[in-house]
């Protein structure tokens, strides 16, 4: 199984009163690659201490934590850059974060201004203080250990634009077991970000379309193209988040809905002349092949009206999927299309005459 470790990382906290410093830790997601399904679990940082925040995906998923192989049907969709999930219970972020504070406030160098943000940070998990939305905590919440756990910024580490992915750099912030976060945490993990974290993490099966002619074909020979259902079915991911008192779950399904061909050349024409073959009642595309169909027209297919020559043709075959969601609570709803599209070469070969 492919497991999702939690890990300490830095980045920047903006106080209140306009001073930043840095060093706090933060659970982030490095993948390590077994066999099958995806799994994240406890991990620790060089403090030794343990982050309780899982992700777990399962179902038909890339390996290694990587991107799935869906295209959105949307350019302006992306999958959440970071988010905010459970981190550490009280006890465990007391002693990751005052072991944090002393290391910088001893710093040789420390410029008084740091110095005094380190201050009021120590001040806002020792003694209470708080500012604006954040309350105060006394001594880390330690006296409720176990009732709830302290939340801070993920980072979605397939997200390029590292702005994006350090944007949820609040401070991190106590939640109740069987709670939830602050509406002002926008960012909290929620079903809907595990459903497009399961998007993100989908792969679609390379699913070679089956051709007649099969890899040769004639000048003007209509080429038949499809798809049988037993190799052409939904496709399934699921991301779960289980902590002490906070469970969530996402599945993303997958439905193919058609079938787009686009034969390499511009000297060809597709059956139909869209080039979109529509699912059929039975869940396959297209029809197959047989014989006595020599003078129809297929009801999804191409043909070429130049050879190939010494080459071939890149033949693509992009086929659409539909893409929805369920999860905890009877959430759910509709996602952008996605599609996955694979490459095969054709040779197309001119119909020889014989001249008597």
């Amino acid at each position: 199984m492919t497991k999702f470790w939690a890990t300490s990382t830095g980045f920047v906290l903006s106080l209140a009163f306009g001073l930043a410093l840095t060093g706090t830790a933060y659970a982030g997601e490095i993948p390590t690659n077994t066999e099958g399904g995806m799994e994240q679990s406890g991990g620790k940082d060089d403090s030794g201490i343990y982050a309780a925040a899982r992700i777990t995906y399962s179902g038909s998923v890339a390996p290694n934590g990587a991107s799935g192989n869906v295209t959105s049907a949307d350019v302006n969709w992306t999958p959440p850059p970071c988010w905010y999930a459970p981190y550490l219970g009280a006890k465990d972020f007391k002693k990751k974060m005052s072991k944090d504070i002393e290391r910088q406030l001893n710093t040789p160098g420390i410029g008084s201004t740091a110095g005094s943000a380190l201050t009021e940070l120590k001040r806002h998990y020792e003694a209470g203080y708080g500012w604006s939305d954040n309350p105060g905590y006394e001594d880390y919440n330690v006296d409720k250990d176990g009732e709830g756990m302290f939340w801070a910024g993920v980072e979605n580490p397939n997200e390029p634009d590292v702005l994006k992915r350090n944007a949820c750099n609040d401070l991190p912030f106590w939640v109740d077991n069987g709670e939830a976060p602050p509406p002002r945490y926008e960012e909290a993990i929620t079903p809907q970000i595990l459903a497009a974290l399961a998007y993100q993490h989908m792969q679609l099966p390379d699913t070679e379309v089956t051709l007649a002619p099969e890899q040769t074909t004639k000048v003007n020979l209509p080429t038949w193209a499809w798809l049988d259902k037993a190799v052409f079915d939904e496709v399934q991911a699921t991301a779960a988040l289980n902590v002490p008192g906070f469970n969530l779950q996402a599945t993303t399904t997958a439905r193919p809905v058609s079938l787009t061909l686009e034969p390499g050349t511009d000297d060809a024409v597709t059956y139909p002349a869209s080039g979109e073959c529509v699912i059929n009642n039975d869940g396959s595309i297209g029809e197959p092949y047989a014989r006595g169909k020599a003078n129809r027209t297929p009801p999804c297919g191409i043909k070429y009206l130049r050879s190939s020559g010494n080459g071939t043709y890149n033949l693509q075959a992009t086929i659409t999927w539909e893409i929805s969601w369920t999860g905890t609570g009877g959430a759910g709803g509709d996602l952008p299309d996605g599609a996955f599209g694979s490459t095969q070469a054709v040779t197309v070969q001119e119909i020889q005459s014989i001249n008597r």
